[in-house]
């Protein structure tokens, strides 16, 4: 059974920074493509970033340069470093899993298998 559990989220102000940390359970950031999601009130979800069993990353046009996410396999982790955060990035953070993909390639944004229950971030202007 996977389980993820995310920590970290906060309020902030505009310019401010987060860490977002996904503990997981064994070994599947070692193995399988990870990634960042968020869902802001009324809106659809959106994929933020993404890293996967070979370490490559991906991300949203909009959280480029500002943004970086990354992966501790000794420590069952995935953290998501927030710098320069903007009112809207206001959301609910979530992170996720894909059994299926070891790559997490061009459709990184749909991976789907396991899911958080999410940790809110906001940010204020």
């Amino acid at each position: 059974q996977v389980q993820l559990v995310e920590s970290g989220g906060g309020s902030v102000q505009a310019g401010g920074s987060l860490r977002l940390v996904c503990a997981h359970s064994g070994s599947i950031s070692r193995t399988y493509c990870m990634g960042w999601f968020r869902q802001a009130p009324g809106k659809r979800r959106e994929g933020v970033a993404a890293i996967d069993s070979f370490g490559d990353r991906s991300y949203a046009d909009s959280v480029k340069g500002r943004f970086t996410i990354s992966k501790d396999n000794a420590k069952n982790t995935l953290s998501l470093q927030m710098n320069s955060l903007k009112p809207e990035d206001t959301a609910m953070y979530y992170c996720a899993a894909d059994t299926g993909r070891r790559v997490c390639g061009a459709t990184w944004a749909l991976l789907d298998s396991y899911w958080g229950q999410g940790t809110q971030v906001t940010v204020s202007s």
